[in-house]
């Protein structure tokens, strides 16, 4: 997928003429792409649409009107759009009560270390975390990841006969999920533009 242009995105007074129906646009996109992974963990996978959406709503609540802010936004979540053969998602580590972001988040410090994993078939694709998210001994609440398919990885997806999943193998939260077939479809079809 290409990253978004300075050109594409609308300033302030603009995006608000079309915001309803883009929103709602984007709204009905993401359901199909926001994947529940246990209790703890949503995986939203991101594509163009989704990326534009998040550049236009920073630039909306942040104010953001100058060309250098724009483009920095721009910059900024270009790296959530996936790249020629990947997967791209931002990981959501869902937690609600105040008292339990610390524990909870310590609990899941590794994950960037080879835990976390796209199956297609009987491949493992390790994600690759974004580095400014996590160190040895902390993990933030929001997750930017990627998984970089083969050929082969790319066609199997497409096969209904291979099973897709996600699968995490850390020591505190592991799960296989099987990603279902509206789900898969969305991921395949983003692997083919």
């Amino acid at each position: 997928m290409k990253p978004i242009e300075f050109s594409e995105v609308k300033n302030i007074y603009e995006y608000e003429k079309i915001r309803e129906d883009f929103r709602k646009k984007v709204i009905a996109a993401k359901k199909v792409r926001r994947i529940r992974l246990g209790d703890k963990m949503t995986l939203v996978l991101e594509n163009r649409e989704s990326v534009l959406f998040q550049i236009q709503e920073m630039l909306r609540v942040e104010r953001i009107v100058t060309d250098e802010g724009m483009q920095h936004e721009i910059d900024t979540y270009n790296q959530l759009v996936p790249g020629d053969q990947e997967v791209s998602g931002t990981l959501l580590i869902d937690i609600t009560e105040k008292s339990l972001i610390k524990p909870v988040l310590d609990s899941l410090v590794g994950l960037n270390n080879n835990m976390l994993f796209l199956k297609i078939d009987a491949n493992e694709i390790p994600a690759v975390f974004d580095e400014g998210q996590s160190d040895d001994d902390r993990i933030s609440a929001v997750q930017y990841v990627k998984w970089r398919l083969s050929d082969k990885d790319v066609q199997a997806a497409s096969d209904l006969n291979k099973e897709v999943a996600i699968v995490s193998k850390h020591p505190n939260y592991s799960f296989v999920y099987k990603l279902s077939p509206d789900e898969r479809q969305a991921l395949v079809d983003d692997l083919g533009k």
